[in-house]
């Protein structure tokens, strides 16, 4: 038997990791034996080295890709074996000071859900790469509008056979015309998710969360929208003395449009939402531009409705008392120790939607 042929032997018959760790020793490592052949070459005459050289590579190249396929087939078995014979009781309480928190957001979606659902709204989701059309075209935003801009908007390299980019959403209002189009009216929804802009701050983030909220009936007026927020807001931040300011606004998808304001006042050296000591911008709203429901397939002239717009992750901002949105999505354990939610603080309506 040949010394290749017994290297690969052994090779082939090393049962762990550590026996072929042994054998790549004893042939590859300072004192192998095929490391030894290769630096005899250096005390050969041309001739000797010229008959050699080539066997003893040839024999290190075979050894070290026997070494490798041994190494991977033990380490799949080894992988097999662990998941064939170890598991978790994932229904086990967790360790002491092991156990999760929720993180704010996903505290401040549930307790949306939970107002919103009293209200008779559903939840709606849609896709978070859109066409063109769903997250500008359909909600009136003509082709030279500056959220259109790259400096804003990240644009995705075509799909095969599409004419133009996708984008990631820069907003959930694009739920609302696929809503429509697959329920037709009346409708009454939410649709909270990630959205995606251009930029970085304090109070900005590449990716955020917003919550859009629609309604679409016969013979819906402003009065519907700002009684619908009023009680939101108040069930929100759980003050009865929540005050809103409308103020005349633009956008491309609602006429007539207006910013919301909520008053605020100071205390315990900390401004809060309540009082009226000060305004504070919190939402985006308006009634449904006619071209955006005629976007959707529905008349116009039988169907009105309104719409809404804010930041999941300012709203949280505001009612726990966080100063930089940036956090929220470093991972940083102490943060979400600090201010995460036990997993059993579920929002309900009749024990309050705050924690």
């Amino acid at each position: 038997m040949t010394d290749a042929e017994t290297m690969l032997d052994r090779i082939a018959a090393a049962e762990n990791l550590s026996e072929l760790e042994a054998v790549r020793v004893s042939a590859l490592g300072k004192a192998g034996s095929i490391t030894a052949l290769l630096k005899s070459l250096g005390s050969m005459d041309s001739e000797g080295r010229a008959s050699e050289a080539p066997r003893i590579h040839a024999l290190r190249e075979q050894v070290t890709q026997a070494i490798a396929e041994r190494k991977s087939t033990l380490e799949n078995a080894e992988l097999e074996r662990k998941l064939a014979t170890e598991a978790i009781d994932l229904s086990l309480p967790a360790p002491e000071g092991l156990s999760g928190t929720v993180h704010p957001v996903s505290q401040v979606m549930d307790e949306l859900a939970e107002i919103f659902a009293d209200l008779g709204f559903s939840v709606a989701e849609g896709p978070e790469i859109e066409t063109q059309w769903y997250n500008f075209s359909a909600l009136n935003m003509p082709e030279n509008h500056p959220a259109r801009a790259m400096q804003d908007t990240f644009y995705l390299e075509p799909r095969e056979g599409e004419d133009e980019p996708r984008v990631l959403r820069t907003h959930t209002s694009p739920v609302q015309i696929r809503a429509m189009e697959a329920h037709g009216a009346p409708v009454r929804l939410i649709a909270p998710g990630r959205v995606y802009r251009s930029d970085s701050d304090a109070t900005h983030t590449p990716m955020f969360h917003q919550i859009e909220g629609l309604v679409i009936d016969r013979a819906i007026t402003l009065g519907h929208l700002k009684w619908t927020l009023e009680t939101f807001l108040k069930a929100f931040f759980e003050r009865d003395d929540v005050v809103l300011r409308m103020r005349p606004s633009y956008f491309p998808f609602t006429e007539p449009s207006a910013e919301v304001d909520v008053g605020w006042s100071i205390e315990k050296g900390r401004r809060v939402v309540g009082g009226q000591q000060g305004w504070m911008e919190v939402l985006g709203s308006g009634m449904i531009h006619p071209r955006v429901i005629a976007n959707a397939g529905l008349d116009p002239a039988e169907w009105q409705g309104f719409a809404f717009g804010t930041g999941v992750d300012r709203l949280a901002m505001l009612k726990y008392g966080m100063d930089d949105l940036r956090p929220f999505f470093d991972g940083d354990i102490r943060w979400l120790k600090h201010y995460g939610f036990r997993a059993l603080d579920v929002p309900t309506l009749s024990g309050g939607v705050g924690a």
